[in-house]
């Protein structure tokens, strides 16, 4: 299903963001497994498209969520995301949501359920009320996604607004989506897709040749049925990547990212650099190194302090060390109280020397033995 796979896609834009909040989605996930009827309400609440159906649509055993534990996910803020969110195919005609409150009160309104063009597409519509109170355990819904009987595309809108027992929005809501679905025409038991229309008045059967005055509209193949986990589209030759591919990567089989020169990685994130970048440096693209704060060079080589830092300390800046606890100065030449203290600490006094680490005494000339005591009658 591709509005589940567009979800898979704006959570990568993690994504991490996001993708995803894993604290509050692992959280959540627990929640929902332990919220079921035989228990107390649990946690906050949560909206999400269960495995299952993720699963039967994209091969990805996982739960996308749109809310977990209270929070609206961050990706779905995202005043791109509707903009990458890719069209929602002919075959899929609804999306299941589980959802629940837990153990605070909210009530929900779905106050926009629209087609922008319903010639297309029919207006949307839901198995639940367009008002309510969220339930304390997980239950499903769907929302409906009716295609009009003509081939194309149309955008539809939808918007939720949940508020607390004291009519205080959930922050994050209302959510609003426009989104995008695909209808084709069913024609003698086949699929007509939108793009062998050419401009057809109106879909003509495969079976027979068009006359003379007639469009030629032609059937390309027939309906394939379900896809494959882990494939998509008509045709089921789109394959699914999660998270998408990146510099440039293709998605040649589920998972698996085809790199183009100088990138590599299960995603094509990293670069490929003939030497290493030193430094903490990464490696964003061919020979390409992406250098921490203080660095700079080729291969991040290069200090942007002057003098270096001493003890320990990092470069964080032009001349600026940013020193361990142990260590001040401009350069963490300087060793902090605790630190000169402790060395400066010995079982016994140096009688004629200066106590250093490790229990030991720095003698002064004349002067020899653990403590200094005792005198070079030669010196």
């Amino acid at each position: 299903m591709r509005s589940a796979a567009a979800v898979l896609a704006a959570a990568a834009m993690l994504a991490l963001a996001l993708l995803l909040d894993v604290a509050g989605v692992a959280l959540a996930r627990h929640q929902h497994r332990s919220g079921n009827s035989g228990h107390k309400p649990s946690g906050d609440i949560s909206l999400w498209i269960d495995q299952q159906q993720i699963k039967m649509f994209s091969g990805l055993a996982m739960e996308i969520y749109a809310i977990a534990e209270g929070r609206v996910l961050a990706y779905l803020l995202d005043p791109e995301f509707e903009n990458k969110l890719p069209i929602i195919p002919s075959e899929v005609s609804h999306v299941n949501f589980t959802w629940k409150s837990g153990v605070k009160k909210y009530y929900y309104n779905f106050f926009r359920l629209k087609s922008y063009d319903e010639s297309i597409l029919k207006t949307p519509s839901i198995t639940i009320k367009k008002q309510g109170r969220v339930p304390k355990r997980p239950k499903d819904f769907s929302i409906l996604l009716p295609c009009a009987g003509n081939s194309g595309i149309a955008q539809f809108g939808i918007s939720l607004m949940i508020e607390t027992l004291k009519g205080k929005p959930l922050n994050g809501t209302p959510l609003r989506l426009s989104l995008r679905k695909e209808c084709t025409v069913r024609v003698s038991g086949r699929f007509m897709d939108v793009t062998s229309l050419n401009g057809c008045s109106e879909p003509r059967s495969s079976r027979r040749d068009p006359g003379p005055n007639e469009d030629a509209c032609v059937c390309q193949e027939p309906n394939p049925g379900p896809c494959p986990d882990g494939y998509l589209g008509p045709n089921c030759k789109t394959a699914l990547c999660y998270p998408n591919c990146m510099n440039g990567g293709n998605c040649t089989a589920p998972g698996v990212c085809s790199c183009p020169p100088g990138y590599q990685g299960p995603y094509c994130e990293g670069g490929i650099c003939t030497e290493k970048c030193l430094n903490g440096g990464k490696c964003i693209q061919k020979d390409v190194c992406e250098c921490p704060k203080g660095y700079f060079g080729l291969r991040c080589e290069f200090s942007k302090c002057v003098i270096p830092c001493l003890n320990g300390g990092k470069c964080k800046g032009t001349n600026i060390c940013r020193c361990s606890n142990e260590y001040k100065g401009n350069h963490c030449e300087i060793a902090t109280t605790h630190i000169t203290s402790q060395r400066s600490t010995c079982s016994k006094p140096c009688k004629h020397g200066t106590c250093q680490s490790n229990d030991t005494c720095l003698c002064e000339a004349g002067w020899y033995g653990k403590f200094c005591h005792k005198s070079k009658p030669w010196a």
